[in-house]
């Protein structure tokens, strides 16, 4: 199929433009180390409340932590934890999370120049904070591509809430129905269909293809494979 004519493309980050698990499960593996201080089961009632595998290092699709926020992960993670940490563990996720190595499924410089030059506008939503946001974008090389790049903290209700996407779309200027919401999870896909926006899905993340054709105009296997399918 060729999508609709479109004047925007805005990405999720994790699982989007970087894939989930390998840029996500190392550092996940070390929060858990550092949190539990060697405490093999506070360890473990970490990793449950999260849905992590440490034996596999892995996440199970269901972790509440791959499509929430990092309030939402260190609120999972506080009643596990060692009182004297439990005050700064929003603090310590975010300054740990700037630093976590990001992974993306294909060369993202060549592919975003090349949908700039088809004139598109780009953009970044994710549950991420924005500072992490920016700081990955940063060492990929890629901050200058997006107009805009908004985080769970830049002012609106996260995602499966269509606010965020609404916001850059009136940043924007342009009507919601000319952007293209690309992401992971179906808090992506759903905040995409509540904002009007064409959905497109992509399985760099860790929903598989039955889980987000339901709520997807489109499901690619990375966005690679995105300008095959622009008009």
């Amino acid at each position: 199929m060729t999508l609709p004519p479109l004047r925007a493309v805005l990405f999720d980050k994790d699982g989007t433009l970087f894939d989930f698990a390998a840029s996500w499960a190392g550092w996940m593996a070390g929060v858990i180390d550092t949190l539990s201080e060697g405490d093999t089961a506070r360890a473990d009632a970490i990793a449950r409340a999260v849905r992590f595998d440490r034996a596999a290092r892995a996440f199970h699709p269901s972790s509440p932590v791959i499509a929430g926020t990092l309030d939402e992960g260190a609120d999972l993670i506080r009643p596990h934890i060692a009182p004297d940490r439990a005050e700064g563990l929003a603090d310590y996720l975010l300054e740990s999370s700037k630093h976590a190595a990001m992974v993306p499924p294909v060369p993202l410089a060549p592919l975003l120049q090349g949908l700039l030059a088809r004139g598109l506008v780009l953009g970044v939503a994710t549950n991420d904070a924005a500072e992490s946001a920016h700081a990955h974008l940063d060492a990929a090389g890629i901050a200058g591509q997006f107009a805009h790049v908004l985080g769970y903290d830049s002012g609106y209700i996260p995602k499966p809430a269509p606010d965020m996407l609404l916001g850059f779309a009136a940043r924007a200027g342009l009507p919601p129905g000319s952007v293209a919401m690309v992401g992971d999870s179906t808090h992506d896909l759903l905040a995409g269909r509540a904002a009007g926006m064409v959905c497109i899905g992509v399985l760099t993340g860790l929903a598989d293809e039955a889980t987000l054709a339901p709520h997807a105009d489109l499901v690619l296997p990375d966005i690679g494979h995105l300008p095959d399918y622009l008009g």
